[in-house]
C-alpha cells in the first residue's frame, strides 16, 4: 500500500536483498552454470544501443551479483566496476569475476549505497554508466540518482538506462489489463511479498519491501537537469519474467502478452550523453 516512507527503508531493502542472493544464485533464471561456460547475461535490444564497449570503461550502478556487469567485459570493455548495496551480492560478484579470470584492474565490484557512489568507486569518470532493469524502482528520489549517475559520466560518455515500464505498476496483476493504481503517485509502496522473481515458490523471511514508481518523464527530466543530452528514448513490448499471470513465453525468451492482445510498452531504454561544447568544456 501507499504509505510516507519509513525512516528504516535502505535497511528493510539491503534486508530482503541480501536474504535473495543466495537463492539467485541457484536459480535457474541467472543460470550461473550457463554464464560461466559462456552465455551472455545481456538483452539483445541492450548491447545494439550501447554499441560497441571495445576499449572503453563502464560503471554499473546496483549491479546486483554482476552477471551484467561481467558480460559487458566479456564484449571487450577496458575495464568494469560495479556497485551494489547488499555485501553478499558484491562477494558473489567478485568471486565470479575471480572464476573467470577476470583481475580487479579489469573488473572490480564495489559494496556501496548507489547515492555514495561518487566518493565510492575507483575512478570519478566512466565512458559508459550503465544501470539494468529493476533498480529504479528501489529508490526514493530520482533526481538524487540523476545527479550521481551524471557526475560518473566522462567528458564524451554517456549513461545507459534499461528499465521495466512504470506502467506496468498500475496494472492489475492477474491480466494487465486493467488501470488499478495511480500512475503518478508519488508515496512509497510498501508491502509483505515471499519469494522471488527468480522463484516464486521460496521460502523467505524478510519479505517487507519498499518501492516507488517514477514516470518516464521525470527520470528524462532530472537527467536533462544534470546537462545530460537524450540521444534516444525507446520502448519495447517485451518483458523478462512473467510480470502479469496472462503473458506467455516466446521463442527469444521474452515475456509479452498473448497474440492479439493489445500491446502496451513493457521496458525502455534510453542514452544520454555528456558533450563536449566548442571551447572544450563539458555540457
Amino acid at each position: 500500500m501507499y504509505t510516507p516512507t519509513p525512516d528504516d527503508w535502505l535497511s528493510i531493502n539491503r534486508a530482503n536483498w541480501d536474504e535473495r542472493v543466495p537463492l539467485h544464485v541457484a536459480s535457474d533464471f541467472y543460470d550461473l552454470d550457463g554464464f560461466r561456460a559462456g552465455e551472455d547475461a545481456l538483452r539483445d535490444f541492450e548491447r545494439a544501443e550501447v554499441g560497441d564497449v571495445t576499449g572503453k570503461t563502464l560503471l554499473h550502478l546496483q549491479c546486483h551479483i554482476g552477471l551484467d556487469t561481467l558480460s559487458w567485459a566479456r564484449h571487450g570493455a577496458s575495464r568494469v566496476v560495479g556497485l551494489d548495496f547488499s555485501g553478499p551480492a558484491v562477494e558473489v560478484a567478485r568471486g565470479l569475476a575471480a572464476e573467470l579470470g577476470l583481475p580487479e584492474e579489469r573488473a572490480a565490484f564495489v559494496h556501496a549505497d548507489v547515492h555514495d557512489a561518487a566518493e565510492a568507486v575507483p575512478e570519478r569518470g566512466y565512458d559508459i554508466v550503465y544501470t539494468g532493469v529493476g533498480a529504479l524502482c528501489w529508490l526514493p528520489d530520482i533526481r538524487r540518482w540523476a545527479r550521481t549517475a551524471a557526475s560518473l559520466v566522462a567528458p564524451g560518455g554517456f549513461l545507459y538506462l534499461a528499465e521495466f515500464h512504470p506502467l506496468t505498476d498500475i496494472l492489475d496483476d492477474e491480466t494487465g489489463s486493467r488501470i488499478v493504481d495511480d500512475y503518478f503517485a508519488r508515496q512509497a509502496w510498501v508491502q509483505e511479498s515471499a519469494g522471488t522473481y527468480a522463484d516464486l515458490e521460496a521460502r523467505t523471511e524478510n519479505n517487507r519491501n519498499v518501492q516507488w514508481q517514477h514516470p518516464i518523464g521525470e527520470v528524462v527530466s532530472a537527467l536533462a537537469a544534470e546537462g545530460l543530452r537524450l540521444e534516444f528514448l525507446h520502448e519495447h513490448d517485451v518483458s523478462l519474467f512473467p510480470r502479469f499471470s496472462s503473458f506467455e513465453r516466446s521463442a527469444d525468451g521474452y515475456y509479452r502478452f498473448p497474440e492479439g492482445r493489445p500491446r502496451v510498452p513493457l521496458m525502455y531504454s534510453l542514452r544520454a550523453s555528456r558533450t563536449w561544447s566548442a571551447r572544450g568544456k563539458t555540457r
